[in-house]
């Protein structure tokens, strides 16, 4: 029938159609393919040519891992705090009318009674930290007891020990150092009261030292 024929002929001619839109984009698609393999081709010859020979290395099986960063330190801060513990001791304060010269050395801040300085003596509190100044210069031996006098209260420790040593290496054999430790530690918001240190804790060449609470 007529209508058959032309119905079978345009859907014939569709399929024709398509059949050479597809066979189209293959060509294209195989084209484009092509190109880039000869762009990936020219740009290795260019590479080898730039480098000269290569060669690829043997794996090795082992993994890379980074060392960690050390964690940063304030530096300056640190610097700051050491120059603020240099300044606010002071070598010219007058200790001599604060001291308690009785049978020993020894300071107690006003409104504290004679009991904690006889308890001190004692041994009443255990001494939980100490510091060795013995041998350092004046600037050395006054930061370090500055910082070790702030850093043990901050810690809430409440009895210390300073070694400020006897003197005996000094001109004269006169402890030097021991007069500035006096002058230290009174200036020092910290301390509430010292005493000279029982024999067996270093004698007349160190100090027990009552820090207040925190």
């Amino acid at each position: 029938m007529p209508g058959m024929k032309v119905n079978a002929l345009s859907e014939l001619k569709s399929i024709r159609n398509a059949l050479a839109e597809r066979r189209a984009r293959e060509i294209a698609d195989r084209e484009a393919e092509r190109q880039a393999a000869a762009r990936r081709e020219r740009e290795r010859r260019l590479f080898e040519i730039a480098v000269g020979p290569v060669q690829r290395l043997r794996a090795h099986g082992r993994s890379e891992q980074r060392r960690p960063l050390p964690e940063p330190r304030p530096v300056q801060r640190e610097r700051d705090e050491a120059a603020v513990m240099r300044e606010a001791l002071s070598d010219e304060f007058d200790v001599e009318t604060l001291l308690h010269t009785d049978e020993q050395l020894s300071y107690r801040r006003p409104g504290l009674g004679a009991d904690v300085v006889r308890k001190l003596r004692e041994g009443r509190w255990a001494i939980q930290a100490a510091v060795d100044l013995h041998g350092l210069r004046t600037d050395e031996a006054r930061e370090a007891l500055g910082r070790f006098v702030h850093d043990s209260h901050r810690l809430g420790l409440r009895c210390v020990r300073v070694v400020h040593g006897k003197g005996l290496g000094s001109p004269g054999r006169t402890p030097v150092l021991k007069g500035r430790v006096l002058r230290w530690l009174v200036q020092k918001k910290e301390v509430m009261a010292f005493v000279q240190a029982r024999p067996a804790e270093g004698g007349a060449g160190a100090l027990v030292v009552l820090l207040r609470p925190v």
